[in-house]
């Protein structure tokens, strides 16, 4: 037995580097293969496009009953990867602000989370128009020329010492100004009227 593994061996030894060269061929074989196949899988952006032919939806807003409501709906919508119902919403009624009615419409318990090729049902529902008062909400930039102000919903001390002195980093003056009124100076309150520093 044990000459007819030395003998074994020897042949082996002889024939190393014919061995080697078909174990490296056959190595070469199988990553080409690999590759070949991965390569063959993936879709290109063109041959997709050729293969989906779904209808697209126009965005056409009519007034029934004083109310806006997109024409055309309800559809069914397949969801593409990294689509939100904010997108969606954007796309059938032409605002975000309806991704609301497309979570009660489907009954998503985590709206925030949609899956590739999940169907969806867009429904037939009000255009949601969000409007912004300017009694309630500071939106003007103009100057603060006074030494006091009326605190107004959505009102930061950055913003107003922005507003007041045209640097952001002067709110400790106004807070310090203040400390009678501002416990918090993160935490500001409506109306309040608050005394600017010069």
């Amino acid at each position: 037995m044990e000459d007819v593994l030395k003998t074994w061996l020897k042949r082996l030894k002889l024939n190393e580097s014919t061995i080697s060269m078909f174990l490296g061929v056959l190595v070469v074989a199988v990553a080409g293969i690999l590759v070949y196949n991965y390569f063959s899988r993936v879709e290109k952006p063109e041959e997709k496009a050729s293969q989906e032919t779904p209808e697209q939806y126009q965005l056409e807003v009519v007034e029934e009953e004083g109310k806006m409501v997109p024409q055309g709906l309800p559809v069914e919508h397949i969801v593409s990867p990294l689509e939100h119902l904010w997108g969606i919403s954007e796309k059938y009624y032409g605002t975000g602000y309806n991704w609301v009615d497309i979570a009660k419409a489907n009954n998503l318990s985590d709206p925030g989370l949609i899956y590739p090729e999940q169907k969806l049902t867009i429904p037939r529902s009000e255009v949601k128009v969000i409007s912004k008062s300017a009694s309630t909400l500071s939106t003007s930039l103009e100057p603060i020329t006074s030494d006091s102000y009326t605190v107004v919903r959505g009102d930061s001390l950055w913003k107003i010492a922005v507003r007041a002195y045209q640097d952001g980093y002067a709110w400790p003056k106004i807070f310090a100004e203040n400390k009678n009124l501002i416990k918090d100076p993160g935490l500001i309150e409506a109306d309040w009227e608050l005394k600017i520093p010069r």
